[in-house]
């Protein structure tokens, strides 16, 4: 198998940070990190570059850890509730998704990508659930979630 370095322009997960140099199989690089601008091949003018875009990409970084951390402590405070309709056994007509918390926290402010929610499977029980939140490679903060039943209007 042919291999290639290519120079990492974003993080990619399972692979490396930005600004390292990988070794990946020629495909991957050809047909899916190259187009998406996720890296550039490792040629020595593009890790010249890439070595000034560090500096810049490191206050970045800086920047984007801060604001993650400013969201935490707004996620931290939060109570989420939402009202469904149950059946027996207090199972849910449906369920509670990681887009329905974030189109319940983008009605408070708060716009978070429903991927970075980490819900491993839809909740579909009344209660209380604490639900993490990657807002950073570095900051993961806690939602707080009551699922509640729906009062009827008979």
């Amino acid at each position: 198998m042919a291999t290639v370095e290519v120079l990492l322009r974003e993080d990619v997960e399972h692979l490396g940070r930005r600004g390292e140099i990988v070794r990946v199989k020629a495909g991957y690089a050809r047909n899916y990190l190259l187009p998406r601008g996720l890296a550039v091949l490792a040629t020595p003018a593009n890790v010249r570059a890439i070595e000034q875009e560090k500096q810049l990409l490191q206050r970045r970084e800086a920047r984007e850890r801060a604001q993650a951390g400013v969201v935490a402590e707004r996620l931290r405070e939060l109570v989420l509730t939402f009202s469904r309709k149950v059946g027996d056994q207090d199972l849910l007509f449906g369920s509670v998704t990681a887009l329905d918390i974030a189109q319940a926290l983008a009605e408070r402010g708060i716009e978070v990508d429903r991927r970075k929610i980490l819900l491993e499977h839809p909740i579909k029980y009344l209660g209380e659930y604490t639900i993490p939140v990657k807002l950073h490679r570095e900051v993961t903060a806690e939602v707080r979630i009551q699922v509640v039943r729906e009062e009827s209007e008979s």
